[in-house]
């Protein structure tokens, strides 16, 4: 495990409109802002897109995602964390609970994700860590490392 402690820095208030993208819009705004770390709680619909569920075959490696598509407008709640990718740039990774007409889905939100009619995010700035994320040879995964010598 790796740990490191920072501080809440701002906290923005994001409502999103109608075919706003996901995770596209929010990490448009956090280079806007220059967020480099935060954690992000999503609220709203969505309609378009896909959700990986899970990998295929929790032995392989890599692991292949299982993409579902988004079939009409669900209600979401999601939390996700904001840190930045390889190149520097903030990166949101985030997961949600879907639900339509008493059927449910949770997953990891992918680029192309559309909200329907408006979604609510609040971001929560983290200061004093550091951190990239980088991606780990076993799993082809890009995940977050704590630089434990800042």
């Amino acid at each position: 495990m790796q740990s490191m402690e920072g501080k809440v820095g701002r906290i923005f208030f994001l409502r999103m409109e109608d075919g706003d993208l996901i995770p596209q819009c929010i990490e448009d705004f956090a280079r806007e802002k220059e967020i480099r770390f935060g954690w992000v709680t999503l609220i709203g619909c969505l309609e378009k897109g896909n959700v990986a569920m899970g990998p295929r075959d929790g032995g392989e490696s890599p692991p292949q995602p299982m993409m579902i598509p988004i079939d009409g407008v669900h209600e979401m709640i999601a939390i996700g964390f904001i840190a930045p990718g390889l190149q520097g740039k903030p990166v949101l990774h985030i997961h949600g609970a879907l639900g339509r007409a008493g059927q449910s889905k949770a997953g990891c939100l992918r680029d192309g994700i559309s909200v329907w009619c408006y979604g609510e995010a609040v971001i929560n700035e983290v200061t004093g860590i550091e951190a990239k994320r980088i991606i780990d040879e076993k799993t082809g995964f890009v995940l977050l490392k704590l630089d434990q010598d800042s």
